[in-house]
C-alpha cells in the first residue's frame, strides 16, 4: 500500500474486497491439482472444519445470562455501532443485554458503571477500556466475585480481563496505516497523527507501530511532527485539525486513527483552502466517510465491521459464563454467524482484517 524502491513490493496488511475471489481460481489453474488429491483435501478439510466446530458446541450456552456492555464513551457513533452488534448477539443468545457507559472517553468515568454493574450481579461486564492499567484493579474485584471480564476494541493488562476481542492485527493496523499515507504523498513531507486520549491502549499500540514503520529505509523522505489528540470529542478534533495545520504550514498529510478524528479532520479540510493538497486517511466507518470521498477531500481509509466487534464479544462472553472455554491459547468456541474462532496468545481473538474503502467500493458498505 504504499510506494516502494524499483524491484520491491509489500503485502498489505489491509483486505481488498474479493481479492481472495480473484486469486483462488488463478491458484487452482497453476497449481493443476489432480481431481482425487483435490477432493480427499476437500473433504478432509470439511471433516477437520466440522469436527472442530462440533467440539467448540459440545457445551450448550446458558440461557438468559445478563451481559453488559461498557463502551470508550456512550455517544460515540463507532460506539454505537459496536455496542448493537453485542445487542443482535444477545438477541441470539437468548440472553439480556445492556449498554451503559460514560459521555466522555475517561478511565476514571468509567469505574462507576464497572461498580454498579459488580452490585447488579451481571454475568460478564465486556467493556471497551479508556485505559490499560488504571482500570484493573476493579475488574479485578468483579472477577473475585464470579463475574466474567471480556474487553473490545481497546484491551486493559491481561490480568484484568480473560479475553480481548481485538478488531485486527495491531501491528498491521499502525504500519497499514503509514502505507495508505505514503502512497498518496510519494513517501515525501511532514506528517502528523491526530489520535483519540493520551491513554488510549489501541491508540498507542497502533502508534508505536507507526513509528516503527517510519523508521524503515522506504519512509526516510517522512517525518512525523506531531501527535495531536483530539479526546474522540468532534469539535476539539476539528480545532486540532486546524491547529496542526496552523503550525506546520508544509504539512502533507494526517493520520487519525478513530473514526471521531478522521471525519472531524475530513470536514474541516473539506471546506479549506488544503482540500486536495493534505493528504488524510485512518479508520473511519463509511457512512461517516462518504461524503468526504466523494467530493474529493479523502482518497482512501479503513476498518473493519464495529458491529462484529461487540457482537464476536457477546459470544466470547457467552461462551466463557458457560464454561466452554477458559480463554486459554488455541481454545475454540462458536461465534455465531462468525463461525469457530480461536484464542490466541494472552487470551486475544483478532476479528480479521481490515477493509480499505474509496471510491469505488464505499457505496457497497452501510455502516
Amino acid at each position: 500500500m504504499t510506494a516502494h524502491p524499483p524491484g520491491t513490493c509489500r503485502k498489505s496488511p489491509f483486505r481488498q474486497p474479493n481479492f481472495a475471489d480473484r486469486l483462488l481460481p488463478n491458484r487452482l489453474q497453476r497449481q493443476k491439482i489432480p481431481t482425487f488429491i483435490a477432493t480427499t483435501l476437500v473433504v478432509g478439510l470439511s471433516f477437520a472444519v466440522t469436527s472442530r466446530f462440533s467440539q467448540a458446541q459440545e457445551k450448550p450456552i446458558k440461557k438468559a445470562l445478563k451481559l453488559a456492555f461498557v463502551p470508550k464513551n456512550i455517544n460515540n457513533p463507532y460506539n454505537v455501532i459496536e455496542t448493537r452488534g453485542a445487542l443482535d448477539a444477545c438477541k441470539e443468545l437468548g440472553a439480556e443485554g445492556k449498554v451503559v457507559g460514560p459521555s466522555e472517553a475517561s478511565a476514571s468515568s468509567q469505574v462507576s458503571y464497572i461498580n454498579t454493574l459488580i452490585t447488579q450481579r451481571q454475568n460478564a461486564i465486556v467493556i471497551a477500556a479508556n485505559d490499560p492499567n488504571a482500570l484493573v484493579p476493579y475488574l479485578k474485584r468483579a472477577m473475585a466475585q464470579k463475574i466474567t471480564v471480556v474487553t473490545m476494541d481497546s484491551d486493559t493488562a491481561p490480568e484484568g480481563r480473560s479475553i480481548f476481542i481485538n478488531q485486527a492485527s495491531s501491528e498491521g493496523i499502525g504500519r497499514g496505516q503509514v502505507e495508505l499515507l505514503a502512497k498518496q504523498i510519494n513517501a515525501q513531507g511532514e506528517i502528523a497523527i491526530l489520535s483519540a486520549t493520551p491513554n488510549a491502549t489501541n491508540q498507542n499500540t497502533w502508534i508505536k507501530y507507526m513509528q516503527e514503520e517510519l523508521k524503515k529505509p522506504e519512509y526516510q523522505g517522512m517525518k512525523l511532527v506531531k501527535i495531536a489528540y483530539g479526546n474522540d470529542e468532534d469539535q476539539k478534533s476539528f480545532t486540532e485539525t486546524q491547529g496542526l495545520l496552523q503550525a506546520y504550514p508544509n504539512l502533507k498529510g494526517i493520520i487519525s486513527p478513530t473514526t471521531v478524528g478522521v471525519a472531524a479532520a475530513a470536514r474541516y479540510l473539506s471546506t479549506s483552502p488544503y482540500k486536495g493538497k493534505v493528504a488524510l486517511v485512518g479508520l473511519g466507518t463509511p457512512n461517516q466517510m462518504r461524503q468526504f470521498v466523494k467530493d474529493g477531500t479523502v482518497k482512501e481509509f479503513a476498518l473493519w465491521n464495529p458491529a462484529d466487534v461487540g457482537y464476536l464479544a457477546a459470544y466470547a462472553a457467552a461462551q466463557l459464563v458457560s464454561g466452554n472455554i477458559q480463554g486459554k491459547e488455541s481454545e475454540t468456541f462458536a461465534a455465531g454467524k462468525l463461525g469457530t474462532r480461536t484464542i490466541g496468545k494472552d487470551g486475544v481473538v483478532i476479528l480479521g482484517p481490515p477493509t480499505v474503502f474509496n471510491a469505488e467500493n464505499i457505496d457497497q458498505f452501510d455502516f
